[in-house]
């Protein structure tokens, strides 16, 4: 039997994840969201929890932001965002939600300690109102989500 005292990877560097849902209208454009909390929109998604996958993070996150219910599709963009001055280095991971309609965008319900609006956003509207890092991966995401491909990211810019 393996204990943590003599797992080896317990040992190992520690990476902390987040994971984002990109929904689009019929327009292709963004839904994003306006936190009460923050200077800058987001797009809906957080912080991958302890003993949980990214897409399992991002379902959870889409129920707590829109109060949806969701399979995302497939992966879009994984952004690798080095450390700054008070966060540590991450792995960001961003998935399809599909295009939303009226009916789909009728039981959006936000919550309102945590979000006070959401808008549907062009890329012009998408970096203003985004922080430029998050602002490159949505617009990655949004070329990955017509392109039909994914994209690998280091802080937002294109690998390859």
């Amino acid at each position: 039997m393996v204990t943590a005292s003599s797992d080896y990877t317990a040992t190992l560097p520690r990476k902390r994840m987040g994971a984002a849902v990109l929904f689009t209208d019929g327009a292709g454009r963004a839904l994003l969201v306006e936190p009460v909390y923050k200077d800058y929109w987001e797009i809906v998604g957080g912080c991958v929890d302890e003993n949980e996958s990214p897409r399992q993070a991002a379902i959870r996150e889409v129920k707590e932001e829109l109060g949806k219910t969701v399979t995302p599709g497939r992966l879009l963009v994984v952004d690798w965002v080095p450390p700054r001055p008070g966060r540590t280095e991450g792995v960001m991971y961003v998935y399809d939600g599909d295009t939303l309609d009226e009916l789909g965008i009728a039981d959006i319900h936000l919550p309102p300690d945590e979000l006070s609006s959401w808008a549907w956003c062009d890329q012009k509207q998408i970096e203003q109102r985004m922080s430029e890092l998050l602002a490159r991966r949505v617009i990655a995401a949004l070329r990955a989500k017509a392109e039909g491909t994914t994209f690998e990211l280091e802080n937002g810019f294109h690998v390859l």
